[in-house]
């Protein structure tokens, strides 16, 4: 059997009962001219390394393989897609991995060391969406080990992953990371009709290509920082970075916002990246 031959992905889910969970933020794509589109928009697969997180039946995977993926190790935490995965992998030519197991745990660096410029493409639960985006950019060391990443996301968080102040109802700490460590832009929309089941919101494709050199700062400090600024937004920096601490010590705001030249009255939305870093270095130092 070859990818051709694979029956269509309908008759795969309804030979093994797999219908969606929401449970586990299931959406399952059954168009494969939209699904060739996600693999195209990840730019020319043909020798790239691809990690896919939650495979389900296996569409995008299949329209990664057609693209030329020199290999696609796809990470699996539903035990019921694992035989429709097994059918797929028969059909690939030793090109794909199946790795049972929840993203969330998984070392996907060591998963895919030695395939140098992985990228990693996937249609996301929606309920781990935003947790695996902010682990791989708070990742050590850094440039990654991945290239790049063409991920789909429920479009209000794709608004808030590509958001500056100007667009201050979206930006927050998602946006300072991801501008701090990546050039991101949506790429495309998916309507809800594109799924099964289809979900109450609009999907957006988004790109995040990695800064080879982002601006020097402690991850973990810039975490914190916006994590104080954003938890309560609403207040002047003076007053929302008392909640701040560092290694287990409070941070005195009136004393960090002067070293790192940002004034106290501002609020959280109106701080650009390159001010959360002059913040997060003023906490450690640097």
């Amino acid at each position: 059997m070859s990818l051709d031959t694979l029956p269509p992905l309908r008759e795969v889910v309804a030979a093994h009962g797999l219908n969606p969970k929401k449970s586990l933020g299931q959406n399952f794509l059954f168009d494969l001219n939209l699904t060739r589109k996600i693999a195209r928009a990840a730019g020319p697969l043909a020798g790239a390394h691809v990690l896919e997180i939650g495979p389900g039946p296996g569409g995008l995977t299949r329209a990664l393989l057609a693209e030329g993926a020199a290999s696609v190790t796809a990470i699996e935490r539903d035990e019921r897609c694992l035989d429709a995965l097994a059918e797929v992998a028969a059909a690939a030519d030793g090109r794909l991995t199946v790795v049972p197991g929840d993203a969330l745990t998984t070392d996907m660096a060591a998963l895919m060391a030695g395939k140098p410029g992985a990228r990693i493409v996937a249609n996301l639960p929606y309920n781990v969406g935003t947790a695996l985006l902010t682990g791989w950019l708070e990742s050590d060391p850094w440039p990654p080990w991945f290239e790049r990443l063409t991920l789909m996301f429920q479009r209000e968080v794709a608004e808030r992953i590509v958001a500056t102040p100007a667009e201050r109802a979206d930006y927050g700490r998602l946006a300072v990371l991801a501008g701090w460590r990546a050039q991101a832009r949506i790429l495309f929309d998916v309507p809800p009709a594109a799924f099964t089941p289809p979900p109450k919101v609009v999907s957006s494709v988004v790109e995040l290509i990695p800064r080879a050199e982002p601006a020097p700062c402690d991850g973990a400090a810039l975490s914190a920082v916006t994590r104080a600024a954003f938890g309560q937004r609403r207040k002047m920096l003076r007053q929302s970075l008392k909640a701040l601490s560092w290694k287990g010590a409070p941070v005195e705001p009136e004393a960090l916002l002067a070293r790192a030249g940002i004034e106290g009255t501002r609020r959280a939305e109106e701080v650009d990246v390159a001010g959360f870093v002059a913040l997060a270095r003023a906490m450690t130092g640097v």
